[in-house]
């Protein structure tokens, strides 16, 4: 029976699947010539699933603070990914919204991702891989739910 400060619990197990997860992202990307972090990507993925957001918002979708998130978007601007455009409704506020050369990026570095997990989920059979993710969304909404 694990004890609860021992690395065997769920907790524990969830948070080295997590870094694992990422570990494995990030050398895909390396070793397809993306030159990029997990956050980085997940910036990316967000604005393109979703579209220009207030820099808040995408600090929240990725759970980063105000500080990194402005830190991470200086790099993915500098680099071209991303602008910060005026809001339209809103003149004192700015929208983070992908370029195209950001647009492009993504479309790329999506595939990285699609391996990264797929690598991952490799030995599970397909109705393996519905259930573990119908039992991970039962436990996010149980968290939510929870606030």
């Amino acid at each position: 029976m694990p004890t609860p400060l021992s690395d065997s619990n769920l907790g524990a197990l969830l948070c080295r699947v997590r870094n694992e997860l990422i570990g494995n992202l990030e050398r895909e990307l390396a070793a397809h010539g993306f030159e990029m972090n997990f956050s980085q990507y997940l910036a990316l993925k967000k604005l393109a699933a979703h579209g220009p957001m207030a820099a808040g918002e995408l600090a929240r979708m990725i759970n980063l603070d105000a500080g990194a998130t402005t830190r991470l978007l200086d790099r993915l601007e500098a680099k071209g990914y991303l602008r910060r455009q005026p809001h339209e409704q809103d003149r004192r506020a700015l929208r983070i919204a992908l370029t195209e050369a950001g647009q492009a990026l993504w479309t790329d570095i999506h595939a990285c991702g699609e391996r990264a997990l797929a690598r991952a989920t490799r030995n599970l059979a397909a109705t393996e891989r519905d259930r573990l993710q119908a039992m991970l969304d039962g436990i996010l909404t149980a968290l939510r739910d929870g606030h």
